[in-house]
């Protein structure tokens, strides 16, 4: 299937509405996420263009696994934020609870997880998540 081509003037991935250029494009090039919740959306985006290293980069060092390589053939459709608790520009602490829909050549299905995120040195970073 392969990872999917997102151009700056596309919708973005992550269901935000904005273009992926004003919203997780802009923050997958550098600009730090100011809350838990656009730091989620912008990993699922970059689950959706396959973008390993801001997983690697955005994972927490203390949680982060030696290795993360996205699945190329499973084909990210749609996110849907269920739940934000805290999480924003002043909290340390933040829930994000999500489901992310997914196809293969074969199947279709849905992640459901509960991320906990936290703030450290004005940066979010994903901690982890209980799959629900």
């Amino acid at each position: 299937m392969g990872f999917a081509t997102v151009r700056a003037t596309d919708r973005c991935p992550c269901g935000s509405g904005d273009t992926f250029g004003d919203c997780c494009g802009a923050v997958l090039a550098g600009f730090p996420p100011p809350t838990a919740e656009r730091l989620m959306r912008s990993r699922y985006s970059a689950f959706v263009v396959g973008d390993a290293p801001y997983l690697s980069a955005t994972w927490h060092p203390g949680t982060r696994p030696d290795t993360l390589e996205p699945d190329d053939a499973l084909r990210w459709t749609g996110l849907e934020i269920l739940d934000v608790s805290e999480g924003g520009a002043d909290d340390k602490r933040g829930v994000v609870e999500f489901r992310a829909h997914w196809r293969t050549a074969r199947e279709r299905g849905s992640l459901h997880e509960r991320s906990r995120f936290v703030k450290q040195s004005d940066r979010w970073w994903y901690l982890d998540g209980q799959v629900r």
